[in-house]
């Protein structure tokens, strides 16, 4: 509420506010009740009876303003107007007085108000807003390493995390318009209840940026439904982890990679959604390794295993347009998912040859003599995908055609055969499918040259389930 019926915020380090300096003095001639806060010097600008230092910025903040100068009138402690940058008929109807300004051009923008750089809204929000974060606070000493403090207290996957201060959780948040106090969904094994504020919290930890924060939502989400299982895919002793798949215009507007090492390193938005998932499983949830998550040897895909699938030049459509979704729709797919096969192949220029090929790679998923496994993920490059495309073949006639060389001889399989225990005991059919259902997740992702596409491998007691990214 201010006392003042009209308020002016400059800075001086501002052409515009340094301009419009002798309007504010015409102004306060007028009319005794103008307040001017200054961001940065204190005594800028000269002659105004009302000089208010608001180099703390705590005017700025609560006036929200994002842009200097700013001149505001308010009635009965209320505002009633405001005007940004230097117009004349604008400052002439929000002041009351005219003319203003008669030797100044007609108008000319303002400059970014000190309130909104970068680092220092958030610093605002956390000294002067309301709490909204409801995470306990953890004090640490003056001398100890808040980075080894991190280690100590068991909330890194083993790599340095972030330390998560309040401005770096309220930066975060600053990602979504959703609440910090939404409940996101109950996280395996411990089953503690997850909000947006602890999603963040763990984003943060993991290096993300405030754009991804609603990829790493809609993934949190998507791990929490009943299909996937994180629970089991926890307690099981097999390689698996969560795998994220983007599809849509996010990947782009958040820099994600599709291409050369798409299943690598080095991409920032990649490595972090996919560990700010692991980190909350963990941090949250309780999914340690060595507790309840029991696997044998995993896989290093269990720190971070995400990417983009490369649409935007792809002759099929893309994995989430398969499943139903709109090609502008932006979405997460998770994958119970274990290390990646290599499935190299120089020579076939047929698209039905390199079908065999494919699923004689294939053939070998978890064991040879497997059959109904779990659908793997087939990461197709764009070198292979070329091949079909060249030959006019639809992503529907590759998968028919790859799941026909995919039908097993159950006389091959069986226990024993071969001098292999390990096998199945169907005999009551000649033929039996690979994978589970005639299932298999094709995805397009690397980089132009190479002939080199990847095996990933499911766990099967998860679906893999696709959701819509909520901005």
């Amino acid at each position: 509420m201010s006392t003042h019926s009209l308020i002016a915020v400059v800075k001086q380090d501002c052409p515009t506010c340094t301009l419009i300096a002798p309007v504010l003095r015409q102004i306060g001639k007028r009319d005794e009740s103008l307040a001017v806060y200054t961001q940065d010097n204190p005594d800028f600008p000269t002659g105004i009876a009302n000089l208010i230092d608001d180099t703390g910025l705590e005017h700025s903040y609560r006036l929200n303003i994002e842009t200097v100068p700013t001149l505001l009138r308010f009635e009965k402690g209320r505002e009633v107007a405001r005007t940004v940058g230097w117009h004349r008929g604008d400052w002439e109807t929000v002041s009351g007085i005219s003319p203003l300004g008669a030797d100044l051009p007609e108008s000319r923008p303002g400059c970014g108000s000190k309130s909104i750089e970068p680092g220092i809204a958030e610093k605002l929000a956390v000294q002067f807003g309301e709490t909204v974060l409801a995470a306990r606070r953890i004090e640490v000493g003056s001398l100890e390493d808040e980075i080894e403090t991190c280690f100590a207290r068991g909330w890194s996957d083993g790599l340095p995390v972030v330390p998560p201060t309040e401005e770096r959780i309220m930066h975060m948040l600053s990602g979504t318009t959703r609440a910090p106090d939404e409940l996101v969904g109950i996280v395996p094994p411990n089953y503690n209840k997850c909000t947006v504020e602890k999603v963040a919290i763990n984003a943060v930890l993991a290096g993300c940026k405030p754009e991804y924060l609603p990829v790493v939502l809609a993934a949190v989400e998507t791990a929490l439904t009943e299909a996937f299982c994180m629970h089991g895919l926890l307690a099981t002793t097999f390689f698996a982890g969560p795998m994220i798949v983007v599809n849509g215009p996010i990947t782009r507007e958040i820099g994600m990679n599709a291409r050369v090492n798409a299943l690598g390193q080095g991409n920032r938005a990649n490595a972090t959604i996919g560990r700010a998932l692991q980190l909350v499983i963990r941090n949250i949830g309780g999914g340690v390794p060595g507790g309840i998550d029991r696997a044998m040897l995993g896989n290093p895909g269990k720190y971070t295993f995400c990417f983009a699938e490369r649409e935007d030049d792809s002759p099929w459509e893309s994995l989430a347009v398969e499943r139903g979704y709109s090609p502008d729709a932006s979405t997460v797919s998770l994958f119970a998912a274990s290390g990646v096969t290599p499935i190299m192949d120089q020579a076939s220029r047929d698209p039905d040859a390199l079908c065999r090929s494919f699923a004689a790679c294939l053939k070998a998923d978890g064991h040879p003599k497997h059959a109904n496994s779990p659908p793997p993920v087939l990461v197709i490059s764009p070198e292979h995908t070329r091949r079909y495309a060249d030959a006019g073949w639809s992503k529907t006639q590759f998968r028919d055609t790859l799941n026909q060389y995919l039908q097993l001889p159950v006389a091959e399989l069986l226990e024993g055969v071969g001098g292999i225990p390990e096998g199945i005991r169907t005999k009551d059919k000649k033929t039996i499918p690979k994978f589970r259902n005639n299932t298999l997740h094709i995805v397009r992702a690397g980089g132009d040259a190479g002939l080199f596409s990847a095996l990933i491998s499911s766990w099967g007691g998860s679906q893999s389930i696709t959701k819509e990214i909520t901005p």
